[in-house]
Order: C-alpha cells, then sequence, then structure tokens
C-alpha cells in the first residue's frame, strides 16, 4: 500500500515537472516574441498634388464722387451696368453676375475744425462680383477691364475686399486616392529602413492621418492650387 503511494507521487511529480517545463517554454517563446515585437519604427509619407481651382470669386469694385447724391447715383447705375454689359459680352452667364447697394460716404460729416473742405462731399463705392466656374473666361476678362477705365469709370484695388479668390472644392472626390499615396510612400520609407537593419516589417502598429492643406501653388498663380496631406504610421519590426 506504501509503495502504491509513493509511486503515486512519483508519477504526479514527475507530470508536474513536465507541465511546468512546457509552461516554461511556452511562457518563454511569448517573452521572446513580445520582446520582437516591442521593436517599431515610425514613418511619414507624404502626397502632394496641383489642381486647378473650380471656382472664382472676383469683386469689381469701383468709385463715384460728387456733391449731388442724386447724380452719385445715377453714375452708380450707369457704371454697374456697362461693367455687367462688358462681363457678358465676354462670356460671363448673366446669372453669375451680382451687385451690392453702394456704400455712400458723407465726407462733411467728417469735417474737423482745423482741416480744409473736400472737394467733393459724397464718394460712393460700388462692388460688382462674379461668382464663376469658367475660371479661365473669368481671368482672360481682367486682363480686358482697362477698356472700361477709358470710358471714365475708376475702379479701386489693393484692398482686402477687391482680392480675387480662388477656391478648389473637390477635395473629397481625391482624398482616397491621396491618402492611399501618403500610406504606400510611408511603407516604403519604412521597408527600406527595415532592410538597412536587417530586419523585417511586421504589421501596422498604430497610423494616423494629418490634415488635408490647400495654398496656392505661388503669388503669380493663384487659381492653382497645391494640396498636400501627410499620414505617420508606426510599424512593427522583427528580426
Amino acid at each position: 500500500m506504501q509503495k502504491n503511494s509513493h509511486a503515486s507521487a512519483l508519477i504526479l511529480g514527475v507530470f508536474i515537472f513536465i507541465g511546468l517545463s512546457a509552461l516554461g517554454y511556452l511562457l518563454g517563446n511569448a517573452a521572446i516574441e513580445f520582446k520582437q515585437y516591442e521593436r517599431s519604427v515610425t514613418v511619414k509619407g507624404l502626397s502632394e498634388r496641383e489642381f486647378n481651382a473650380d471656382i472664382v470669386i472676383w469683386p469689381i469694385q469701383f468709385t463715384a464722387t460728387g456733391n449731388d447724391l442724386e447724380t452719385i447715383y445715377n453714375a452708380i447705375d450707369e457704371n454697374t451696368s456697362k461693367i455687367k454689359a462688358f462681363l457678358i459680352k465676354n462670356g460671363v452667364n448673366s446669372q453669375e453676375v451680382t451687385s451690392a447697394s453702394p456704400a455712400i460716404t458723407d465726407k462733411s460729416a467728417q469735417q474737423y475744425a482745423n482741416n480744409p473742405k473736400a472737394e467733393f462731399r459724397y464718394t460712393a463705392f460700388q462692388t460688382v462680383t462674379v461668382y464663376s466656374k469658367n475660371i479661365e473666361a473669368v481671368r482672360a476678362i481682367m486682363s480686358k477691364l482697362s477698356a472700361l477705365g477709358k470710358q471714365g469709370i475708376v475702379f479701386t484695388g489693393g484692398n482686402y475686399q477687391s482680392q480675387t479668390e480662388y477656391t478648389f472644392t473637390r477635395l473629397n472626390e481625391i482624398k482616397p486616392e491621396m491618402i492611399e499615396e501618403a500610406t504606400r510612400k510611408a511603407r516604403e520609407v519604412a521597408e527600406k529602413f527595415a532592410s538597412d537593419s536587417q530586419s523585417k516589417l511586421g504589421k501596422i502598429k498604430k497610423a494616423s492621418q494629418g490634415q488635408f492643406s490647400i495654398s496656392d501653388r505661388d503669388k503669380n498663380n493663384p487659381h492653382i492650387k497645391k494640396v498636400r496631406v501627410v499620414t505617420t504610421v508606426e510599424y512593427y519590426l522583427s528580426d
């Protein structure tokens, strides 16, 4: 009876030893694998492309001065009609042209005791705005606007309100392709790093996409937009 107990204890001990050995081996391999997966590399991929803007907003500002309000309003109306006719004649759709109410300044209300009296009491500012998708046609008309200046229309420029604006509205159409390109370039960089360090590139550990940015290509070509996005990806490395 005592011999059977010793034999059972011995057998149980052997099984426990084998079990612990196997567990130790598995844990050891797991630790090695974990250690391998702790290594990683973070890379960035850039996608940058140029696109033509698809909308132009062109504010055309002009002024009129005088001492009689009725005369000034008549001059504003006449010049506004001339500008609209000129735009339509040169290919702009009439629905793409709008005009606001003129802003009139009464200089007599701004006179100070020591300031000389202004030659003209009233100064009127008027804006005719072109909102069009036909950018090339509008840009061609811009160079011809001086013809109206020869007819006595006094144009103003150089201020913020008179700056032409070009916008690009098709960002959602190009996003997937540009993100794919940026991610592919990031992987190419990671693969080069892995090769140089004699490692193997593993799965993605973490990835983030930066904001898309849209800017003018340069100050002389604001109608050409530069679109860019940067993707940051972290990959696991193994030996």
